[in-house]
């Protein structure tokens, strides 16, 4: 299936090896003279690695005097190698992060005040509603987005139009989402592809709850009464409701919304980087997307994105927060806005972003997007957040089983890892 490339996508392919620049080395932002500030982000392809060569284009245009150099990994060993660099003292003076990857790596990263941000350029007012809590943590800002998504609801109109389902649209309810899921059930196909990743299986539940499970102070909520039903709802819709398939095995990550792309299941939940890639499908059935379904408190969504912060040991922060503002400025974020590779955190770059869709999919993405976008809160997320998810994502699969509940599995994590 065709995929939209975008910051948060964890994709992977050869890139450059990754190194830092800090106080303490040889690749320090002063090595060669303190007019050299050094950008690690992740590449999954030669295509993103050109995208982010022409991002530093821009900035070393408008920072003549400086000398910017772009350090690329494949995004798993970006995360490993940045462990390293992070113990170090070794980090890029300008470093890429994800809204999701945050909590394991704050303690690299300085801590971004008015006045830095001012230094930088950024004016707060040009970027999207909720954008600058993408990586933000425990109410600390350690960096600024270039790109935001969130999670849609995506259907296949054709099998819904088979059945007689009701059509997702904007304001849809739980109740329809399970009078269309229901409806679209078959013995040859799901109503709905269950979700085995953190975005994917969490999304629906935060939205049916109207909470996160964790407290914006960074306190784990697992056990929260509304989230334990919500998610205890969500398993059920395999074991109860029967309108998803169980899933084999924890490794099937993907299991929902490869279900979904390959027409075993109506519907999946799945991000807005996905968007075109599922409208333009290879099987090529005709594809939907909605708002995720709103619950008794309305439908609440959360904000993801990646972007770039500063290293808390960057010997020339100053100069690291001018590149930091160009390669976030309205010339950049009209680049990877035009280029359709990911939605841009800069409202006045938005429009672009639609622009370069097919024209059978604009004003359908625009709606979907204009929606979901309306009710977003930034992901809370405790320290430990990493080690959480990789607990309970294999545990997904005896709940979905029905061999274990879903509140077990939320108990043992709360007790395990909520000191």
């Amino acid at each position: 299936m065709k995929k939209m490339h975008i910051a948060a996508a964890l994709t992977a392919s050869a890139a450059l090896v990754l190194t830092g620049c800090s106080a303490g080395g040889t690749d320090a932002g002063s090595a060669g003279g303190d007019n050299k500030i050094v950008v690690d982000m992740w590449a999954g392809s030669q295509d993103d690695t050109a995208a982010l060569e022409a991002q530093v284009a821009i900035a070393q245009k408008a920072n003549p005097d400086l000398k910017i150099e772009l350090r690329t990994a494949p995004w798993g060993d970006f995360f490993t190698k940045l462990t390293t660099n992070m113990a170090s003292g070794n980090m890029a003076c300008v470093t890429g992060m994800n809204s999701g990857m945050l909590s394991s790596y704050t303690a690299g990263f300085a801590q971004l005040t008015d006045e830095d941000l001012a230094t930088a350029g950024i004016v707060t007012d040009e970027f999207a509603d909720g954008a600058l809590e993408i990586l933000s943590n425990k109410g600390d800002v350690y960096g600024v987005p270039f790109d935001m998504a969130t999670m849609l609801t995506y259907y296949n109109a054709d099998m819904l139009t088979e059945t007689g389902a009701p059509v997702p649209a904007d304001g849809w309810t739980f109740d329809d989402f399970e009078a269309t899921a229901k409806a679209a059930t078959t013995d040859k196909h799901a109503g709905f592809g269950i979700g085995m990743g953190g975005f994917q299986w969490q999304a629906l539940p935060i939205a049916k709850a109207g909470v996160q499970p964790v407290k914006q102070d960074g306190t784990l909520d697992l056990t929260n009464p509304a989230f334990v039903d919500a998610a205890t709802w969500y398993g059920e819709l395999v074991t109860e409701q029967k309108v998803a398939l169980p899933v084999s095995s924890a490794s099937d990550t993907g299991w929902g919304e490869n279900q979904y792309s390959s027409g075993m299941a109506a519907m999946a939940v799945d991000g807005t980087w996905n968007a075109v890639g599922y409208l333009d499908n290879d099987p090529g059935f005709t594809a939907g997307m909605a708002p995720l379904p709103a619950g008794p408190n309305g439908s609440l969504g959360l904000v993801l994105g990646s972007g770039f912060g500063i290293a808390q040991d960057c010997d020339n922060k100053e100069a690291a927060l001018k590149v930091l503002g160009s390669l976030l400025s309205v010339e950049s974020q009209d680049y990877i806005a035009s280029s359709g590779r990911s939605y841009p955190a800069r409202v006045s770059s938005q429009p672009l972003y639609f622009e370069s869709l097919p024209a059978e999919y604009r004003d359908q993405v625009e709606a979907a997007f204009e929606s979901a976008f309306s009710n977003v809160q930034g992901q809370y997320v405790t320290d430990n957040w990493s080690k959480i998810d990789t607990f309970v994502q294999p545990q997904l699969v005896s709940v979905y089983n029905g061999q274990e509940s879903m509140e077990n599995v939320l108990k043992t994590a709360q007790s395990q890892f909520g000191k």
